[in-house]
């Protein structure tokens, strides 16, 4: 009999998302639709154990080999660098990884500019790929305040509408990558379970398409 996948779904709207889409190319689960306490679902008949986590933590369980395979933002892989196979951009969760500042600053290049950000290792990455000498401010929250009070002069930080930055006198200043929900596969089990994974990877990418087709 073939080993179980156990799959690491992020919680809230877009794991609910990865969730339909999963069960739609043939991995279903009805357990999961119970209410209760439980925190793992499976259903030995279509091959899978989903479970819920942060989403933050998803690519941890996979590394990890917690879990198979799991969905994550690109964000979270550029920034933490987990070393798992990237298997499927699924095209959901979009929005982009930005500078943004005051829609009046100018950069003086004579100057360290000083980066408030979530994501310090994306943002020392953009900014050596382009010579610039910064000073990285780590926050974890209320990225926003910080050009706000003066205590950096831009963000780096992920965009999705707008809307934040816009009510704060904040711009998007420059696109750094785009980001959307990632398929990713711990290396080990993708080498024991390779056929099990390509086929789920197949399955999920057919529904990706069959999705993207609808919404033209």
């Amino acid at each position: 009999m073939q080993p179980m996948i156990n799959v690491a779904l992020p919680k809230g709207r877009l794991g609910e998302k990865v969730l339909a889409i999963l069960e739609s190319a043939g991995y279903p689960c009805p357990a999961i639709h119970d209410p209760g306490r439980r925190l793992i679902f499976e259903n030995e008949e279509s091959g899978v154990r989903y479970f819920w986590v942060k989403p933050s933590d998803v690519a941890i369980y996979v590394e990890r080999g917690a879990a198979d395979v799991g969905v994550v933002g690109k964000d979270i892989l550029l920034e933490y660098r987990p070393d798992v196979y990237e298997l499927l951009d699924l095209h959901m969760g979009k929005c982009r990884m930005c500078v943004a500042g005051p829609k009046t600053f100018r950069d003086d290049p004579e100057k360290t500019l000083r980066v408030a950000t979530k994501f310090p290792h994306i943002a020392r990455d953009y900014y050596a790929g382009r010579s610039r000498e910064i000073d990285i401010i780590k926050l974890n929250g209320s990225i926003e305040l910080a050009p706000i009070l003066g205590l950096s002069d831009v963000i780096v930080d992920i965009v999705e509408t707008g809307a934040t930055l816009r009510e704060n006198d904040l711009d998007a200043l420059e696109t750094i990558v785009p980001i959307s929900a990632r398929l990713i596969a711990n290396k080990s089990s993708y080498q024991f379970q390779t056929e099990a994974i390509r086929a789920m990877g197949d399955a999920v990418a057919q529904q990706v398409a069959q999705r993207e087709e609808k919404e033209k």
